[in-house]
């Protein structure tokens, strides 16, 4: 027969072991079925670092084993929740825009949910967005819908991004303006739609700026901030938390005060302390000049910017990072009080391999923001795999040797403005029968996180 262990060589081994005993719980300990004292009960920080076999005590490793990151908010968000979003953050351009991923861009919407929760997504960028065409909103949402819920199903972690540019075309004059709208900004309701020329700045600066009937908004404009009101809220309503507002500054140019992007930011923050999955709503964007702050406020729950790659001169299509290279925001995001209320001396920040058009002269060293005639997505897409491979590992390393406020967002899916063959978009996912056109940089990402403890 077993002999029992004693009370006080019960509680002594725990202390020494790392273990906490406590009266009032179960009456069995971790020796193998040997049992405690009456009321007692144990607990330890690592179950495998020792056990009680045939009345011998074996000890192992006493190692405290590493807590799961935690990804809780509600309401506002701690930096430490905040940093662990960014550090699995994955640029994934229309994910919820399932009829066009499969019909125009050879991917598949499983496939994508696959991948993200393989990889461990926590923070999807871009995931639903128009550039202009505002006509198709209504079915965007009802697209979008059910693939943020069967998302959210398999892990209600994941963050869902959306984006609000910084463009406005004449289409957005087929959408009603609903009471509701209204009522925030304490108008009187008129049976009227949005009317895009009350968006524009007044001396006709960035009018047309993208093309002929889509122009750069005035955020100072009334009409401006009740279009952004409008377009976060029904993005709100399908479960979306993050909100990507792009070059916010070139909306700017009327107000340097910011009153305007101050009163829109309040009034979206306040709608989804009502209407979000968690109350809360992450809002970023470009920032050339490091972030908006006013009064010590940061506008921003974190702020983000492309990589800005520097080409290797000697040493054809290849590219590097570096603090001060045009206007990369490496150790220049500024600090402040954020909207949850902590205080930072620099701001948490991602950066993401860009789209922003064809330079028409690809390949060809022409400097500017382009990397070897390039946009930096097409870039990273017409280099040979392995090089893909290296390079997003070499970027991960280097952003947290230089800036540890800094975070590489992942490329998953992205526009290519000059095709790679006959791929016209960038999938990250391995190349399979349900995405041939994948560029295979599914596992290299998987990795990198896995090492990132």
């Amino acid at each position: 027969m077993k002999e029992r262990v004693s009370e006080f060589s019960v509680i002594v081994l725990m202390v020494l072991l790392c273990s906490v005993p406590t009266h009032g719980g179960e009456n069995k300990n971790p020796f193998a079925g040997e049992s405690l004292p009456n009321g007692w009960t144990w607990k330890r920080a690592n179950p495998q670092a020792w056990r009680l076999r045939n009345q011998r005590l074996e000890i192992g490793s006493i190692t405290e084993p590493k807590a799961e990151r935690d990804y809780s908010f509600d309401g506002k968000i701690s930096r430490a929740v905040l940093e662990n979003y960014l550090s699995r953050a994955i640029t994934f351009a229309e994910l919820l825009n399932g009829e066009r991923v499969e019909k125009q861009l050879g991917g598949n919407t499983d496939d994508n949910i696959r991948m993200l929760r393989d990889v461990g997504v926590k923070f999807a960028g871009r995931a639903i967005y128009m550039w202009g065409g505002e006509s198709r909103l209504d079915g965007l949402l009802e697209e979008a819908r059910p693939i943020v819920k069967e998302i959210h199903a398999g892990d209600p972690d994941i963050v869902l991004q959306a984006a609000a540019f910084e463009i406005v075309s004449k289409q957005v004059e087929t959408l009603k303006v609903p009471k509701w709208v209204f009522d925030e900004f304490t108008l009187d309701w008129e049976n009227r739609n949005f009317d895009y020329e009350a968006m524009l700045y007044p001396d006709g600066h960035r009018v047309d700026h993208w093309r002929i009937g889509s122009s750069v908004p005035d955020m100072s404009k009334l009409e401006t901030r009740m279009w952004f009101f409008y377009l976060a809220a029904r993005y709100v309503d399908i479960g979306v938390e993050a909100i990507h507002f792009g070059q916010v500054e070139i909306m700017d140019d009327r107000d340097p005060d910011h009153r305007g992007w101050r009163d829109i930011m309040a009034r979206v923050r306040q709608y989804a302390a009502k209407h979000a999955r968690r109350h809360f709503l992450l809002t970023d964007a470009h920032v050339p000049s490091g972030g908006i702050v006013h009064d010590g406020r940061l506008l921003f729950d974190f702020h983000s910017f492309p990589l800005r790659i520097d080409e290797v001169v000697t040493e054809p299509q290849k590219g590097v990072l570096k603090v001060g290279y045009l206007d990369s925001i490496f150790t220049r995001s500024k600090g402040g009080i954020t909207p949850s209320g902590w205080r930072c001396d620099s701001l948490p920040y991602i950066v993401e391999l860009d789209n922003f058009g064809s330079s028409d002269r690809p390949g060809q060293n022409i400097g500017m923001h382009y990397i070897w005639g390039y946009d930096e997505i097409c870039w990273f897409a017409h280099q040979p795999a392995d090089y893909r491979n290296f390079w997003l590992k070499y970027a991960w390393e280097w952003i947290h040797r230089h800036d540890t406020n800094g975070y590489l967002q992942m490329p998953g899916s992205r526009t290519l403005a000059n095709p790679v063959g006959k791929k016209i978009w960038y999938w990250a996912n391995t190349p399979s029968r349900t995405v041939p056109t994948g560029f295979g940089q599914e596992e290299t990402i998987k990795a990198i996180w896995a090492e990132d403890k």
